[in-house]
């Protein structure tokens, strides 16, 4: 089958923003798991964005707010004001693994925090993302919310 005439593959949704700037910082999933444990929800002062859409399934880390990656760039300011707002210090963003668009979405965000030259607020990716806090045992499962044995199976959600 000739190819010459197949139309071209569409750009992906995320080459319609610039690439971030700001160099991606990760956090470990044993990290944000004792500060899960350490601090009440209601006194913390970091927030789980899981930047998943079409393939959020399988659970999520408890207390996670869903935040499509594909709606940040243009909600990147109301966003960091309400984070600002509510006073937090750590916003931690995953996908899947957190190297597409988990990396993407902390770069953007980190990009953000910088030009309104705030140095309290961090932008972090979760090393490993949500496919290995769900592969790094029965711990980690515990914090999860919807969690479905099944997807997590089969390879677990995207990224």
């Amino acid at each position: 089958m000739s190819t010459e005439n197949a139309a071209p593959a569409p750009a992906p949704w995320y080459a319609a923003y610039p690439a971030p700037k700001s160099e991606v910082v990760t956090i470990s999933r044993d990290e944000v798991l004792s500060m899960l444990k350490a601090t009440p929800a209601d006194k913390r002062d970091f927030v789980l964005v899981d930047l998943r859409r079409n393939d959020f399934e399988g659970g999520t880390i408890r207390g996670s707010i869903n935040l499509p990656a594909q709606s940040l760039p243009l909600t990147l300011p109301t966003v960091y004001a309400m984070f600002k707002t509510a006073g937090l210090r750590k916003v931690i963003l995953y996908c899947g693994s957190s190297t597409g668009r988990g990396s993407r979405a902390t770069g953007w965000l980190a990009d953000h925090i910088a030009s309104v030259d705030d140095k309290e607020m961090k932008s972090l990716a979760l090393l490993g993302g949500i496919k290995g806090w769900a592969a790094a045992g029965a711990e980690y499962v515990e914090w999860m919310d919807g969690y479905d044995a099944a997807v997590w199976a089969k390879g677990g959600a995207g990224c």
